[in-house]
């Protein structure tokens, strides 16, 4: 089995493609290793110590190292898990866990007569901005509208990135402001 890698805008973290599907459908954050629990594979990409975050995509798995740590070290250390992984074809979650309940996510009250813009921003981020982000190892989460700013969730590569502030406002933030007149700004939460 070839897992490769891809280096991400955040220099802390890097992208490992297995080659196959990881997540079905949607994504996952652990920030911790008490996040973690829920899932053999990320319990174990933390045990190695030097890593800060672990995400699952759709089809890639993103690893930021702590502070310090070089990718030289940690590289082969992550790549023999995810190989042991996926070759055994252990689950990913662990059986009786939270992980298969959907939780709708922590979104705040929005003014209906808002319905058409928040419609509008949606689609956008789910057909332009979340793909497009995939694609260098994370994942933007709407988390609502009000009075002219959109608020977004940064997930994976994109925590803590030293480029998410220019994306948030030169990329995504004019693409809004482009197709949905009423968007003033966007903020991260």
């Amino acid at each position: 089995m070839l897992i490769e890698t891809e280096s991400t805008p955040n220099p802390s973290t890097l992208k490992f493609l297995p080659g196959r599907a990881v997540m079905e459908g949607g994504t996952r954050d652990f920030a911790t290793p008490e996040d973690a629990e829920a899932s053999p594979l990320a319990e174990a990409i933390f045990s190695i110590g030097d890593v800060d975050g672990v995400f699952f995509g759709r089809d890639f798995i993103s690893v930021t190292a702590a502070p310090g740590v070089e990718w030289a070290h940690l590289k082969p250390q992550v790549l023999g898990i995810l190989l042991d992984h996926f070759s055994s074809e252990a689950p990913l979650f662990r059986a009786g866990s939270a992980a298969g309940i959907a939780v709708p996510p922590e979104e705040m009250e929005e003014d209906p007569a808002d319905a058409e813009i928040v419609a509008q921003i949606r689609e956008l981020i789910d057909t332009r901005v979340r793909p497009a982000v995939a694609q260098d190892g994370g994942d933007i989460v709407y988390r609502g509208y009000r009075e002219g700013t959109v608020y977004l969730a940064l997930h994976g590569a994109c925590a803590g990135c030293p480029s998410s502030t220019m994306t948030l406002k030169n990329g995504i933030e004019g693409l809004l402001k482009h197709y949905v007149p009423e968007v003033e700004t966007v903020e991260a939460v």
